[in-house]
């Protein structure tokens, strides 16, 4: 299992947000690159890089997105405010590992299904759900379209992989981000990756155990040390018969 340290820019900072609340970051006073580089350090194939300001329209963390990419020591998945094939294009060409598509996948998929041809394995797709529904615009509009149906609709392309965000999972019993969890992955051709429900060590130590789970995207439990970065890495790399007695 992959383990993923995830980095969410607001006006050049490392932030946390409460379920998708623009208004309400959690800033962490730490230079976002000088985090990157000890991610990298630690042994991160894959930092999952989300601009915020992207999402609303505004591009002042570009060059910072820039240096992330071009000096941390490692790939960068990067997600916020994709909304055409040109500014997918631009940041694949500016170094970007994998580009992270959400609403843009709910509104055009077809064009995302025309981006994933041209970038096989380089694309991937983010499902947002709350109580249920499928959500878009940076976890604010609910669509009409359920998450199963939604993966379903991308189940013939070479997507890199699928995120799936229990944006409940803050305040539900991670028993159920669980179910929501194992039962997308089920449905899905594409590596599913879990976002926001390692919490702890524990939590990593169970997604090992869902089938067809490929990662963990991991983000507030650095920053605040309930998960240290080395251990959850060594713990995805175990087998898992051995990681069920950690």
């Amino acid at each position: 299992m992959i383990i993923s340290p995830s980095i969410e820019l607001q006006n050049g900072r490392c932030v946390s947000l409460n379920r998708g609340r623009l208004d309400e970051p959690h800033i962490w006073h730490v230079d976002p690159l000088e985090t990157a580089k000890k991610y990298a350090a630690s042994g991160a194939e894959w930092i999952h890089l989300t601009d915020f300001d992207a999402i609303a329209g505004d591009d002042c963390n570009t060059d910072l997105v820039q240096d992330i990419i071009q000096h941390s020591g490692t790939s960068i998945q990067l997600g916020g405010g994709f909304r055409s094939l040109h500014g997918i294009s631009e940041w694949i060409d500016r170094g970007a590992g994998r580009i992270v598509i959400g609403t843009l996948a709910v509104m055009a998929p077809n064009l995302v299904k025309q981006a994933a041809k041209l970038y096989p394995d380089q694309i991937v797709i983010a499902v947002d759900v709350f109580e249920g529904r499928l959500m878009s615009d940076g976890w604010r509009k609910p669509s009409a379209i359920d998450p199963e149906t939604f993966i379903k609709t991308f189940a013939k392309d070479p997507l890199a992989a699928i995120i799936v965000t229990d944006i409940d999972a803050d305040i539900e019993e991670t028993e159920n981000s669980l179910a929501l969890v194992t039962k997308l992955a089920d449905i899905s051709t594409a590596p599913v990756h879990a976002r926001g429900l390692s919490h702890s060590i524990d939590d990593i130590a169970r997604l090992k155990y869902v089938p067809h789970v490929a990662g963990a995207i991991i983000g507030r439990a650095l920053f605040d040390h309930s998960v240290d970065l080395n251990d959850a890495i060594e713990l995805a790399n175990l087998p898992s018969q051995t990681a069920a007695f950690v």
